[in-house]
């Protein structure tokens, strides 16, 4: 550790307790590590018989979950919180259930079973928004033929605050507790404002959940039909189509993941006596002003500044940075641009991937999703591959290849950007 590193005792500090997710790519945190080390993708064909069909039939979506099953793989926790899980989401929609299972993962590892936290002091982020379109669009033709179809909960389960209620009976959370939006952003937008709450006082622990995008076939339309999604020159090689900062990327492929971290206050976690998995140095957000999709340099430059000004690092500090890497020609670039904008004669040093080549973009979650593959990697030891990076972009950038590389990591930084104009960045350090 380096001088200006924060001790995990600092009562500043803010680690990660807990993590838990539900991807394409894994249904735990292990099976989500093992495909990390080993490159897998999710990626493949959409199986949806849709009228009309989907203009790009490629994505990372969750297979072969099922939330009863998926429930009987927790009876070593409380049988009344599993019960109390089983009771309110077993006919929820999708988009719930997988929120239920991800945050169940961090619950069990931060050991708030048996070691637990008043409930007045967690707190509770949704980390999403837009959440219940396939939901909404699934239900529209029988509600055509015959309105009173429509079950009574659905005046509750179309708002994303519904995640809020189910979520916080469940575990019964009983802080602060919102939801938060910012396009592709929204999962780190969610962390930095959960390390804010614990840093303020207002809790001593944060559930963050990036939620699942279930797109329906309006979504996926409209992000083609204004060339933000790709997979058409490899439509008959979806494994292909995701290729952040490849000279051959075209725009981002779908993904589906839900995501959750604990975040809790070095105090807290000491009193409890439960590791922390990562410490968040610094987060910051700002916006570049505009009502588009375009990135700006500028504005991706100042929120990877400003999150190292927070972490007291340098830039030459940082070992390893996850990208936004949305596989978006004007992405991409402006990604590079400013990440050498901000690391100057660091740049060629600094390792580099994107996790969505592997699960796709995870919109709401991907800064959840993301920020769990950091520290995944920091914890074993790897950099994952970027499996369909075959020519760069920009040659002076360190790229993790093909394969995946060993390499310690003790800083790291987290990029994501959202439409809006919507920049942050995350800095960790590892849990020495």
């Amino acid at each position: 550790m380096t001088e200006k590193t924060r001790s995990p005792k600092s009562p500043s500090c803010v680690q990660i307790t807990g993590m838990g997710i539900v991807s394409a790519i894994g249904h735990d945190i292990a099976e989500f590590s093992h495909s990390l080390a080993a490159g897998k993708s999710g990626i493949r064909r959409i199986e949806r018989s849709t009228t009309p069909p989907l203009p790009v039939a490629i994505g990372a979506e969750i297979d072969g979950f099922c939330f009863e099953k998926t429930l009987g793989q927790y009876s070593d926790m409380s049988e009344s919180l599993t019960q109390s899980a089983l009771y309110i989401a077993r006919r929820a929609p999708f988009t719930i259930q997988t929120s239920v299972i991800s945050a169940l993962q961090a619950w069990r590892q931060a050991r708030f079973d048996d070691k637990p936290i008043e409930p007045e002091r967690i707190g509770l982020i949704i980390a999403g928004h837009n959440t219940t379109q396939n939901y909404q669009y699934s239900l529209c033709s029988d509600f055509r033929r015959n309105p009173e179809y429509l079950s009574p909960r659905y005046a509750l389960q179309f708002m994303d605050s519904n995640q809020i209620g189910v979520l916080s009976e469940i575990f019964n959370i009983r802080g602060e507790g919102f939801v938060t939006g910012g396009a592709s952003a929204s999962g780190n937008v969610g962390i930095i404002h959960g390390t804010r709450l614990i840093q303020s006082g207002v809790v001593d622990a944060c559930l963050v959940v990036g939620v699942v995008a279930d797109l329906s076939p309006m979504e996926i339309q409209g992000f083609y039909t204004i060339g933000a999604m790709g997979g058409k020159q490899f439509h008959d090689q979806p494994e292909k189509a995701c290729r952040p900062f490849d000279a051959l990327h075209e725009g981002f492929i779908y993904g589906q993941a839900s995501a959750c971290l604990v975040l809790e206050s070095a105090t807290s976690a000491n009193t409890r006596n439960v590791p922390g998995l990562a410490i968040i140095l610094g987060g910051a957000i700002n916006l570049h002003a505009t009502a588009t999709s375009q990135p700006d340099i500028d504005g991706e430059a100042k929120a990877m500044n400003a999150a190292l000004q927070q972490s007291s690092l340098a830039a030459n500090e940082i070992d390893y940075l996850n990208t936004h890497g949305s596989s978006s020609p004007l992405g991409d670039s402006v990604e590079i641009q400013a990440i050498e904008q901000v690391f100057g004669d660091h740049f060629p040093r600094v390792r580099l991937n994107a996790t969505k080549g592997l699960t796709g973009h995870c919109l709401n979650s991907a800064g959840v999703v993301e920020t769990i593959a950091s520290v995944v990697q920091m914890q074993q030891g790897f950099i994952h591959a970027n499996v369909n990076l075959e020519k760069p972009i920009n040659t002076r950038a360190n790229f993790c290849d093909a394969t995946a590389v060993s390499q310690q990591i003790h800083s790291a930084m987290n990029n994501s950007f959202g439409f809006g104009g919507i920049n942050t960045s995350i800095v960790l350090q590892k849990n020495h």
